[in-house]
Formats: structure tokens, sequence, C-alpha cells
């Protein structure tokens, strides 16, 4: 008996239609059926797809322009779910990538748009991955299924860029002169300290009673008088 084969290429899932109604879901192989029936099988590929989208632009909450560049990877989820959105058309998941990208777009520009242009340089790493529920659940209801979301870059303006690295060179210099700063209180206060340490310490009276005497020593003049000499304490 002879038998019509269909095939389901590998790494893809299958979708099994009789008289253009939906049957049922097939993984990947080779299937056989009469020749009579009328049957076809159409095939979607569930390897991994990755979506690059670059210069976009967005004003921050202080109104600053600038661009923004972000990464997207994805993989067919519901294969039924998919093909009722998009259609068995060649150009199925080009159509579904114009709606991701435009649900990634509103969601950073919703995000960016809360952050000044300072605080968004300074806190651009806890926006860098923005793989949320809320848009990963939107994907999923066009049987797809997000795996990474990530802001690769943000580009401000050359304006922006300059002022932020004075104001960077201003913190580093800062950040300097207050560690000098306090060295310099902490030595003086060592100095104070060893001070009122030395003061009316014996021995330290003994050592300078005998450095004034060796300098009038040096002078030549070996006839002096002197007052009660200083005794160490051993």
């Amino acid at each position: 008996m002879f038998y019509k084969e269909l095939e389901v290429a590998p790494n893809s899932v299958g979708l099994l239609f009789k008289k253009n109604v939906f049957q049922q879901e097939l993984s990947a192989g080779i299937y056989k059926f009469s020749p009579w029936e009328k049957v076809h099988i159409i095939s979607l590929s569930q390897k991994l797809r990755s979506i690059r989208v670059v210069n976009q632009e967005v004003l921050t909450a202080d109104n600053i322009a600038l661009r923004f560049s972000f990464y997207l990877a994805y993989k067919l989820d519901n294969a039924k779910l998919f093909v009722d959105n998009f259609g068995v058309e060649a150009d199925n998941f080009a159509v579904a990538e114009q709606q991701i990208v435009a649900a990634a777009q509103v969601l950073l520009r919703q995000k960016i748009a809360t952050f000044t242009s300072e605080k968004l340089n300074e806190c651009r790493e806890d926006i860098t991955d923005f793989k949320e529920e809320d848009f990963c659940n939107e994907v999923a209801t066009l049987g797809l299924k997000i795996i990474k979301a990530q802001l690769i870059d943000i580009t401000f303006p050359k304006s922006v860029q300059d002022l932020f690295s004075r104001v960077l060179e201003s913190k580093i210099r800062a950040t300097s002169e207050l560690e000098n700063a306090r060295t310099a209180v902490a030595t003086a206060r060592a100095l104070k300290n060893a001070s009122e340490l030395m003061k009316g310490d014996e021995n330290i009276k003994f050592f300078q009673y005998l450095e004034t005497i060796t300098k009038i020593a040096d002078k030549g003049k070996h006839t002096f008088v002197i007052g009660e000499v200083p005794t160490a304490k051993i």
C-alpha cells in the first residue's frame, strides 16, 4: 500500500491540518498518511531568534534627548497561537518581530523617561535587563517566549558627556582633598597628643638639659651657671 509522507523538520514543531481544519501538534519526524487524505503540515522552527535595535530616540525627565540600543532573544513557544496571530505566510516571524520591538520600545521609553539625565547615568545598570513579567506576558500572547531582553547602550549628547566628565573630575578632586584634610587633622592630633604626653616628663627635661649644655659647649663657653639639674627616671 502506498503512503503519503509528510515531514516535520528537526528543531521544529508541526501543525497538522485535515481539510484545512487543525487536528494536532506534531514533533519532528516523518509521518505517513493515506494518499487520499486531504492533509498538510505546517512546520515552524523552534530555533532561537534575535533582534538588535539601535539608535532609538527618547527624552529624559529633564528633557535631554538621547539614543539607546537594545537586544532581544526569543523563540517559538505556542505554535498554534502563533499561527492564529500571524498566519502561515513566509514573513510571519518578521511581522511578529515588529510587534515585539514595538512593545520593547514602549517599555524602555517609559522607564528611561522617569529618570533625569544625571540619575540615568548613575543607574543605567539597574535597567539593563528589562525582561519583566508584563513584557514577557505580552509577548506570550503572540505565541512567543522572551529569552533575553537587554539594554545595550545609552548615548548622551556630546555636551552632556562633557558635563558628566567635569562632574566626575570634581568629585574625584573633592574626594582627594577630603582625604588630605583628614590626614592633616590626624597628624596634628597625633602631634598634640605627643606634646601633651611629654609635658612634665622628667626624662624629656633631662635630655633637653643635656642638649642645652652641648650647644653651649660647642660655642666654647666652658664656664656657666646652672640651676637644679633634672634627673632622668629609669
